[in-house]
């Protein structure tokens, strides 16, 4: 695959295109290491700041971690549970602060769901490993 600098597309974009297209695939599996980003730049001919600017995609989009000194791996995705949302409460998603981040130990791009319940106690928990389910739902 080749970038294009004449698109109308940015670079960093299509480089973020790649490599998701890659993860999708499974062609860079859950806990592989993304190429350096020295590599990328090689690969694809492009600067430093894009290749920067192409995982920071990915990391929004909750498709990759990086850890310092550790480099960027691809996510694997959470095993889902199901959990009952109890009867008159209702849930709101929304992208965690910095300091609920930092307690939920979530990587950049989770989102969280705020259970808001009828005795007005709210519930704080991790987007990605959860199911909502409804009262008296039927359960597969």
């Amino acid at each position: 695959m080749t970038v294009d600098p004449r698109s109308h597309t940015p670079v960093y974009v299509q480089v973020a295109d790649f490599l998701r297209t890659r993860i999708e695939s499974g062609e860079l599996a859950p806990g592989e290491s993304l190429p350096s980003e020295a590599r990328l730049t090689q690969e694809y001919g492009i600067g430093r700041e894009a290749v920067r600017m192409a995982i920071s995609t990915l990391r929004s989009e909750g498709l990759v971690s990086t850890v310092r000194g550790h480099g960027t791996r691809v996510r694997s995705t959470p095993e889902r549970h199901q959990m009952e949302l109890p009867a008159g409460s209702s849930v709101v998603a929304r992208m965690p602060t910095g300091r609920e981040r930092t307690e939920l130990q979530l990587d950049e791009g989770v989102p969280i769901l705020e259970i808001r319940h009828r005795t007005g106690k709210t519930e704080v928990k991790p987007g990605d490993p959860i199911e909502l389910t409804r009262p008296g739902e039927d359960k597969p």
